[in-house]
């Protein structure tokens, strides 16, 4: 009895050591030493969030550049992250490959077949992904500079400052956050069309739950 005892204070102070100072102590030091303070790190548009940084968003308007396709839930729905789970060689697969291709030749018809790049047309396995790689944003200036009444130069400078780097150099691969490339648009489009001034609504998926980024909002 006098070991049963032993055993249950042994487990109930581990019990509370692990529940809540272990997690104090990685919340201190995710404050000190995390990107962003240990928070998640969200995008901002004149002072309000418009999304979560490191999820993807929907983006199918052509004055946006658009991000990889996603098979979490109805699209970038963080409560049910995951792929496709079909194999290279499924015949559902391969016919949802041609379809995103045909789609996306109808809204870039200055592209041929084979110079559609092949994560535009394929999902990643989370379905969350926010980025895509620098060419896969050059393919689609034409189309975004011609929806937004912009210079292909124009467009191709924003896409250019909105390359991250592989970190130190060397860990990782050249990359665009689609999120912040489009909010950076947003903010030079003060353009007018027609003579016409134009303010553009951006609908995506941001709010946020227990689950995760979901809902909507609009900027």
């Amino acid at each position: 009895m006098k070991t049963l005892f032993k055993s249950l204070k042994i487990t109930l102070v581990f019990c509370v050591f692990f529940s809540v100072f272990y997690i104090l102590i990685l919340w201190l030091f995710a404050q000190v030493a995390g990107p962003n303070k240990g928070n998640a790190e969200v995008a901002t548009l004149d002072g309000k969030v418009v999304g979560a940084a490191n999820v993807g968003q929907m983006f199918t308007k052509d004055i946006y550049f658009w991000g990889r396709p996603s098979c979490a839930g109805d699209g970038y729905d963080a409560s049910s992250s995951s792929g496709s789970n079909k194999g290279p060689t499924n015949p559902e697969y391969l016919a949802e490959v041609e379809a995103r291709i045909d789609t996306f030749l109808v809204h870039h018809p200055y592209l041929s077949r084979k110079d559609v790049p092949a994560e535009m047309v394929t999902a990643s396995a989370s379905g969350l992904d926010p980025n895509i790689t620098p060419q896969c944003a050059y393919v689609q200036v034409k189309r975004v500079a011609q929806a937004r009444g912009l210079t292909e130069n124009q467009v191709k400078e924003i896409v250019d400052q909105s390359v991250e780097k592989p970190l130190l150099g060397i860990f990782g691969t050249e990359k665009i956050n689609v999120l912040k490339l489009n909010i950076a648009l947003k903010r030079i489009n003060n353009q007018t069309l027609g003579g016409v001034p134009v303010r553009i609504v951006l609908v995506i998926y941001c709010g946020s739950n227990k689950q995760g980024w979901t809902g909507r909002c609009s900027f």
